[in-house]
């Protein structure tokens, strides 16, 4: 039991606070990046959300570009999937797998918070073309890689005749995936009919495609 009557001692974090607090910064970083933009972000108001001094903050972080791609990254680690939910979409069949496989990227773009770090990096991927490489290698490449592995299979089989499996997965996700998520992000509405129906005659012109000749 606890003496109340002695005092308790400030000494350095322990391992998990001081993880708590980095979590707690880069999450407040995101928010306000997201909230106000790269050029009207400061550190000064990043700081205070977190009760921090801007020397602290500038001890982990140099600047505020630093910042900014930690607090992207951060951002865009926690919207990417697990390896079990992207095998999850593997269904009975190659197209309803395809299916899948599209509804979930766009999916993860159409909520409130992918869109949000979306348009962030989109607007600002011009000054920091390196966030859109650590958004493709982070929430997008293995989903990419797993439909690689599914498109090598069909073209063992016979099925399909697709020469090389990575390149055909990216044109996949481009032809399949972007449409719609750009209409997501200019602010249209799409129901998951629309999206589903854009969705599958996109995939039937790609098989189509890669059907062996």
């Amino acid at each position: 039991m606890l003496d109340d009557t002695q005092p308790i001692r400030a000494g350095r974090p322990t391992r998990e606070q001081a993880q708590a607090r980095q979590v707690a910064l880069l999450d407040a970083a995101l928010e306000h990046f997201l909230d106000k933009g790269y050029e009207s972000a400061t550190i000064e108001a990043i700081a205070a959300e977190v009760s921090m001094t801007k020397r602290t903050v500038y001890a982990k972080y140099p600047d505020k570009t630093a910042l900014f791609r930690a607090a992207v990254r951060h951002g865009t680690q926690g919207r990417a999937v697990s390896a079990e939910v992207i095998a999850a979409t593997r269904k009975g069949s190659l197209e309803d797998t395809l299916v899948a496989i599209a509804m979930l990227r766009i999916g993860l773009v159409g909520e409130p918070a992918g869109a949000k770090l979306q348009r962030l990096i989109n607007t600002e991927s011009y000054r920091f073309p390196d966030i859109f490489q650590t958004y493709y290698d982070i929430a997008a490449l293995p989903t990419v890689r797993f439909l690689a592995d599914i498109l090598e299979e069909e073209t063992r089989a016979g099925r399909l005749a697709i020469g090389d499996a990575m390149l055909a997965a990216n044109v996949f996700m481009s032809m399949v995936v972007s449409g719609p998520v750009r209409f997501i992000l200019s602010g249209n509405a799409l129901s998951r009919d629309d999206i589903e129906r854009r969705v599958r005659f996109a995939i039937d012109l790609f098989l189509k495609g890669a059907e062996p000749r």
